[in-house]
C-alpha cells in the first residue's frame, strides 16, 4: 500500500528543537543540510528525513522500502510503499499565482484547458497547482525526472473528483497487479491527504 505523511517544519525553526532533530539524522544528511544557506531550507531538509524515519517505524518498513520526499513552504511530505516493486513519487507546493505560460510549455492541450476554464485567476492557479504536483510526482515515481517529458502523459479528473492518469508514456509506471497501477497510486495519494 502506498502511504503518504506530512508534516509542518515550523517547530524546526527554533534553533535548539533544530539541532536535536539535526542529531538524529545521518551524517549524509547533515552534511546536505550544513551545505544550505537558508534557515527554513535546513529545517526542510531535516524535517523530511526525519518524517521518512518516523514513517518507516510506525509503519515497520525495512531499509530496502521506497520512498520519496519533497517540501515547500513550511511543510514536508513523504509517500512509501510497502512493497518494493512500487514506484513512488510525491510532491508538495505552497500555491502562488497562476503560471500559464510554464502550463503552455509544460502541460497537454487538455490539462491547460482545464486550467483555463476556472471561473477566475485564483482557480486558474489552484488548477494550474493540482496538476504541477501530480506532474513532478509522477516524473519522480519513474526516476526519470525532468528527463521526462511532461506533455507525454496526462492527468484528468474523474466524476467523483479524484484524479487520474489519463495518458503514460511507453516503460514508466507498470503494475503486476490493480493496486500498483498508476490511477489507483494517485488516488491512494489523493485519500490520504484530503
Amino acid at each position: 500500500m502506498v502511504s503518504v505523511w506530512a508534516a509542518d517544519i515550523t517547530p524546526l525553526l527554533i534553533e535548539e528543537t533544530y539541532q536535536a532533530y539535526y542529531d538524529k539524522v545521518p551524517e549524509w544528511r547533515k552534511d546536505k543540510a550544513d551545505k544550505l544557506k537558508n534557515v527554513d531550507d535546513k529545517a526542510r531538509s531535516v524535517g523530511a528525513w526525519i518524517l521518512w524515519e518516523k514513517m518507516k517505524k510506525a509503519l515497520r518498513l525495512p531499509e530496502s522500502a521506497v520512498f520519496n520526499l519533497s517540501h515547500s513552504g513550511k511543510y514536508v511530505l513523504c509517500a512509501c510503499s510497502d512493497r518494493e516493486d512500487v514506484q513512488t513519487g510525491c510532491d508538495v507546493e505552497m500555491k502562488g499565482k497562476l503560471r500559464m505560460p510554464v502550463a503552455e510549455r509544460y502541460f497537454c492541450r487538455e490539462e491547460c484547458e482545464i486550467i483555463r476554464n476556472g471561473k477566475d485567476e485564483k482557480e486558474q492557479a489552484e488548477w494550474f497547482y493540482r496538476f504541477w504536483v501530480l506532474k513532478e510526482s509522477f516524473m519522480k515515481a519513474t526516476r526519470r525526472g525532468m528527463g521526462l517529458d511532461m506533455r507525454t502523459y496526462e492527468f484528468a479528473w474523474g466524476q467523483d473528483g479524484i484524479p487520474y492518469l489519463k495518458k503514460q508514456p511507453e516503460g514508466t509506471i507498470t503494475g503486476s497487479s490493480p493496486e500498483v497501477e498508476p490511477e489507483n497510486i494517485v488516488r491512494q495519494a489523493h485519500d490520504q491527504l484530503d
